[in-house]
């Protein structure tokens, strides 16, 4: 469907972009938005291509608003490393909640665990394995 809607729209936009390019002053201010926008037209284009991938970035947008609104809050939380361990919790929390899940009840599973948790087996806390764990559960209630 990408494919048959998008790439006629792509393909008339990459057209206009290299004609007004080649009328344009190549100083001009748009000729570098023309110019960055050819540069990155691989991976503007690759979503029309790919449907596993999204079309925008809203997801993330609104995963980043917290953090953003929370700034100042952070402002004296102390030394980088603090800020470093708040983007890793929030990082997490908002993967767990793209993971639909619940983010205190994901926080709970991972702190009664991570001190037994072998260092090369952290991967198994991560939120989409905890997801899967949930539903094996669910399998096996019913």
């Amino acid at each position: 469907m990408r494919q048959a809607r998008a790439g006629p729209l792509l393909d008339a936009l990459q057209q206009w972009l290299l004609e007004t390019r080649a009328k344009v002053s190549a100083k001009s201010e748009l000729a570098g938005a023309i110019n960055y926008a050819l540069k990155r037209w691989a991976a503007l284009t690759r979503y029309r291509d790919d449907g596993g991938i999204e079309i925008d970035n809203n997801a993330a947008e609104r995963a980043l608003r917290g953090p953003v609104l929370s700034r100042k809050n952070f402002l004296f939380a102390g030394a980088d490393s603090g800020g470093e361990r708040a983007a890793i919790l929030y990082t997490l929390l908002e993967t767990a909640k793209l993971n639909s899940l619940n983010p205190e009840a994901y926080m709970r599973f991972v702190l009664e665990r991570i001190a037994e948790q072998p260092s090369n087996r952290l991967s198994e806390l991560l939120p989409w394995n905890f997801a899967q764990q949930l539903v094996q559960r669910e399998q096996l209630a019913a």
